[in-house]
């Protein structure tokens, strides 16, 4: 057993005074098509708010506080959350604040909020996530930064003329903000090459992931039919043009279309491509939170609760693994099964990451040196698990996910007529986030 498994072998019981999820909203995901997006985040941001606040019977100057996770705001939304809570109409005197950490930004918003509900700072938070990762920035590279800084010094036309003797075209060449905000600045490697490592140690193979994506698409096909997707509100651009769903769901998906696309992260002995891949997304996610007080106070009518939630650390190469290691000691905590959960959210960052998920908890030998588990956890049962699809093909704005991911764990959850979930998500640079739902 390793030391790290010893640490966690066995969690201990914890008081968890659960927060109730009033309600939630969330903008359509819109794809990221190689050009900046029509709404910039804190747009988005605003837009789903400003309808999750206007239906409820308190104003949005009664809340506590407002929290945002954002992975990649644009330089001129310095603390988003700030900015946003004075767009919704929450005053001068309500705080607004901003989270980070990677793809469970929304997650953590969530999180915090709770942990200031527990302690009696707050009563009634607004707490989400959002990116528009479709606007990150292209940077100019180390190089072009010093020559400009010298070329800002000059004075004369002598040194001017020394200066461009100096330049060099290459100096232009752009360096893709999103591409730097995807790699991992320790191990230097891309989510996707993590994701590369886990179909390597699983044994996953090229159809175990188109198969994992098409059926995604398939999942995200019937909900939006079926009407499954309600927590969805519309977004409305300058010119008036209306987005009133995810753009990137496609009927059409199939093995045949998938496996004409060449590997991304690992182009000579990979599988990871952008088909089996989460998509580069812009959007947002809303969820109030509020105290059995507030709750009382304001007569409302709460969606359900969040009964605990956990964070885990592991090796950043393997960071996929994060939402084993975070859902574990839940399930530990409250003496549960896999399957004793009547649904699941697991984040689809890659189709590969949710497989291996899947494998860790039933391999002997993962579950004992890593989670210090004396017999594996056994099979997921997969009708439980995203059963309207994920973000293979719903898609992934980084900040935004872990917020939708608890939301709509709920709706899935009470549509059902089912009681208990785990939403969980794996965080870039090793780590996991969960959190236990339950209905009332």
């Amino acid at each position: 057993m390793t030391v790290q498994a010893q640490q966690h072998s066995h969690p201990q019981s914890r008081p968890f005074q659960p927060v109730y999820v009033v309600d939630g909203a969330r903008t359509p995901f819109l794809k990221a098509r190689n050009a900046p997006g029509p709404f910039w985040a804190s747009d988005l941001a605003t837009q789903a708010g400003r309808t999750l606040l206007a239906r409820q019977p308190f104003l949005p100057t009664d809340l506590s506080e407002v929290i945002l996770g954002c992975a990649a705001p644009s330089a001129d939304e310095a603390n988003i959350g700030r900015m946003v809570a004075l767009r919704l109409g929450c005053g001068d005197y309500v705080p607004g604040w901003t989270v980070m950490r990677n793809c469970a930004s929304g997650m953590q918003a969530l999180d915090s909020a709770i942990a200031n509900i527990q302690s009696g700072r707050s009563e009634l938070v607004l707490a989400g996530g959002v990116d528009a990762l479709s606007r990150a920035p292209l940077l100019f590279s180390e190089q072009m930064v010093v020559w400009l800084s010298r070329w800002y010094a000059t004075k004369t036309a002598g040194q001017k003329l020394a200066a461009l003797r100096c330049f060099k075209l290459g100096y232009l060449a752009p360096v893709i903000g999103l591409l730097k905000g995807l790699t991992d600045p320790v191990l230097g490697l891309t989510m996707g090459q993590t994701a590369e490592n886990l179909a390597f140690r699983f044994g996953l193979d090229r159809t175990d992931m188109d198969a994992f994506a098409v059926e995604s698409h398939r999942r995200a096909v019937a909900a939006r039919v079926a009407g499954h997707m309600g927590e969805i509100v519309p977004l409305v651009d300058g010119n008036g043009k209306i987005y009133p769903e995810d753009d990137g769901v496609r009927a059409d998906s199939s093995l045949d279309n998938l496996k004409k696309l060449r590997p991304v992260f690992d182009r000579k002995y990979g599988n990871v491509t952008a088909g089996n891949s989460s998509q580069v997304t812009d959007g947002a996610a809303w969820l109030l939170l509020a105290s059995e007080a507030a709750v009382e106070r304001w007569k409302l009518d709460p969606l359900g609760k969040i009964s605990d939630s956990q964070w885990a650390g592991l090796d950043p190469a393997q960071m996929g693994l994060g939402p084993v290691h975070a859902a574990t000691p839940i399930l530990q905590r409250h003496g549960l099964g896999l399957n004793d959960l009547d649904a699941w959210e697991i984040n689809e960052a890659f189709a590969a990451q949710v497989l291996a998920c899947q494998r860790a908890w039933a391999d002997p030998a993962y579950c004992r040196d890593e989670l210090g588990l004396d017999a594996p956890l056994g099979t997921l049962d997969t009708a439980r698990l995203n059963v309207d699809g994920g973000a293979v093909a719903l898609g992934h704005p980084v900040g935004a996910s872990g917020a939708r991911i608890v939301l709509h764990l709920l709706h899935v959850l009470r549509r059902q007529g089912k009681k208990r979930g785990i939403a969980s998500i794996c965080i870039g640079g090793g780590q996991g986030g969960a959190m236990l739902v339950e209905t009332l």
